[in-house]
């Protein structure tokens, strides 16, 4: 059953890096043309909303997850900013955020957490990590030894 896992994430994990190939800035790429299907049972998407990118919560937020990308990385973190409602984004169509947002799924691709104000990275690792999934994966990757 594992090597079937791996075997298909191993056809699977060259999709979704290209699929992530020329997007944004490091780990924060940008909302226009992102679909929740690339990212599905491969990342855990963190949405960031705003009205505009000079909202402070907005900013605040971006420097947040760019101060500590090593620790979502971790956690197979995506993070994708929209601060354009004007573009109306497939993203801002469906989670209809009002001002700033955060908005964090797990790989299934369910919302689990959504808040109005920003978290820091240590807040937003430690609420993944009661996940089901992430817990589970926590448990294939560090096995007790039994």
């Amino acid at each position: 059953m594992i090597r079937a896992y791996i075997l298909v994430l191993s056809l699977f994990l060259p999709i979704a890096v290209n699929a992530q190939e020329g997007r944004g800035n490091g780990i924060v790429i940008d909302a226009p043309g992102v679909t929740l299907a690339e990212f599905k049972w491969i990342k855990r998407p963190v949405l960031v909303f705003a009205d505009s990118p000079n909202d402070p919560s907005f900013r605040r937020q971006i420097e947040l997850i760019e101060a500590d990308r090593g620790q979502l990385a971790e956690y197979d973190v995506v993070v994708i900013a929209d601060s354009n409602p004007s573009a109306r984004s497939f993203l801002r169509q469906k989670f209809r955020p009002r001002g700033f947002g955060l908005v964090i799924l797990d790989k299934d691709g369910e919302v689990k957490i959504r808040k109005p104000l920003p978290w820091d990275v240590r807040e937003i690792t430690h609420a993944m990590a009661k996940f089901p999934l992430t817990r589970q994966e926590m448990l294939e990757r560090y096995p007790s030894g039994r």
